[in-house]
């Protein structure tokens, strides 16, 4: 055997164990089972450039003390990530530069809710479409994936994302998920301070 062929079946194989191990990693990563996705919307085109919300996010902002508990569940901690890929799998938000997290848990709910700040509305449109097919976030807090629920919105130049799972029937998990989507008003303020 020629040492060409044996440098060019080396890299196949070595080729064939990466991609086989991208996809089984890839392949535990948690979906949620049912995702509702939104682009962004003209009431947003006050904030559909960073340019004209240039002001950082502060976790204070987003996870206010009225947000400590939201339908049946108490919230366990918040993170801030410079690094808006460090929350994702199998997608990037290029362009992102912050992402806060909290995670939630209760009696037979979890959940966590995620605020990405984009550069631009079509970045933000971008990034929630990524969700629906390439990937998603990564989970703050285990719970099980089958049977859980999540909504991702662009709004302007931020993306939300709120998901929820754990052992309660599907109308409770519903109702925790409207719940934790309300930790997005936050970006309604941000509307009125930039009109």
């Amino acid at each position: 055997m020629s040492r060409r062929l044996v440098i060019s079946v080396a890299i196949a194989g070595v080729v064939v164990i990466a991609a086989a191990g991208w996809w089984w990693l890839r392949r535990d990563a948690p979906r949620p089972s049912a995702l509702h996705a939104e682009p962004t919307s003209a009431f947003y085109a006050a904030i559909d450039d960073r340019k004209n919300d240039a002001a950082p996010l502060t976790p204070q902002e987003v996870f206010t003390s009225s947000v400590k508990t939201v339908g049946d569940m108490r919230l366990e901690s918040t993170q801030q990530f410079d690094d808006c890929d460090d929350v994702l799998w199998g997608a990037s938000a290029s362009g992102c530069t912050q992402a806060l997290q909290a995670v939630y848990k209760g009696k037979s709910t979890a959940g966590q809710f995620v605020i990405f700040n984009m550069g631009d509305g079509r970045a933000a449109d971008a990034l929630v479409s990524a969700l629906g097919k390439d990937g998603f976030v990564r989970q703050g807090i285990p719970f099980q994936a089958a049977g859980s629920r999540a909504q991702a919105r662009a709004m302007g130049h931020y993306v939300t994302v709120s998901w929820v799972g754990g052992s309660a029937p599907a109308q409770e998990l519903l109702a925790a998920l409207v719940a934790l989507d309300g930790l997005g008003r936050v970006v309604q303020d941000r509307v009125v301070a930039a009109t």
